[in-house]
């Protein structure tokens, strides 16, 4: 059964990662993630019942995660990225910070400001199904 778990979430993260989030789509974030919500509707309604919840949570911090990713490398630009994080809440001199880091979009996409500009919330707000909320 672990094995079968494993094989399921990595089947999920290559799509996932290879055709619904790729970060040089091209797509808005909007679309990314209607797409995205009715993929993993159709997972949940498929594998949803046979998961363990430990699975299930990491896998919906994993897709929050490559969202956030996803988003970063469409800001482009420090400048547009400070303003953004700015505009979204984030304090003047993380956002400097994080806005001229040389680190990559993953890498900061689990970084504190990056969290407080895109909250859980802001993903529901997209239509985003929770993985881990009994149905």
């Amino acid at each position: 059964m672990e094995s079968l778990t494993r094989f399921l979430t990595a089947k999920l993260k290559l799509k996932v990662n290879q055709q619904l989030t790729r970060r040089t789509r091209g797509v808005s974030i909007e679309r990314m993630a209607e797409e995205l919500a009715q993929y993993l509707r159709g997972w949940i309604g498929y594998f949803g019942k046979c998961q363990t919840p430990s699975v299930l949570a990491s896998l919906e911090e994993w897709v929050r995660h490559r969202l956030r990713s996803a988003i970063w490398k469409q800001w482009k630009r420090g400048r547009v990225r400070f303003a953004e994080l700015r505009k979204r809440g984030v304090g003047k001199d993380l956002a400097a910070q994080r806005a001229g880091s040389a680190h990559g979009p993953w890498r900061l996409a689990n970084r504190p400001a990056l969290a407080i500009a895109l909250p859980n919330a802001y993903f529901d707000s997209l239509g985003l199904p929770r993985l881990t909320v009994a149905r």
